[in-house]
């Protein structure tokens, strides 16, 4: 009963921190286009990627106790998809006044906020892939 509680939990999380990220990531996309301040570059987008950030964490550490929506046999493949979207906002970052008018700012806003969101859920599981990997006979 208590595991199933933890899976809702773990899948509220993961589905609330996705929605934050797509909802921030295109407020930031029009804040981007628009030659504003990108909203997590202000006081009050600092607070909003905290929030990420913490959903990520706790996505993440429900993970490592076997009660969040990625299973260890994911934990891989999370971890690559997880890399690629952190490389995938540098890369958009860079091109975004050269793709023009609204997809670099698009692509730049949206993987800059799921990566706050996903980047500490990655970390919390890399730990736990080499701490496995390290105390294997």
């Amino acid at each position: 009963m208590a595991k199933d509680i933890w899976a809702k939990v773990a899948v509220w999380v993961f589905l609330i921190g996705i929605a934050i990220a797509l909802i921030i990531g295109l407020w930031q996309a029009y804040s981007i286009e628009n030659d504003e301040t990108p909203i997590l570059a202000t006081e009050n987008g600092a607070y909003v990627g905290w929030v990420l950030a913490f959903l990520g964490a706790i996505v993440g550490i429900l993970a490592i106790l076997g009660r969040g929506t990625i299973t260890k046999a994911e934990t891989p493949a999370f971890l690559m998809a997880g890399v690629a979207l952190l490389i995938m906002y540098g890369v958009f970052n860079s091109f975004t006044h050269m793709l023009q008018p609204w997809l670099g700012p698009l692509l730049a806003g949206i993987s800059a906020s799921l990566s706050i969101f996903i980047a500490p859920a990655v970390g919390i599981l890399a730990i736990k892939a080499i701490w496995d990997i390290g105390k294997e006979e």
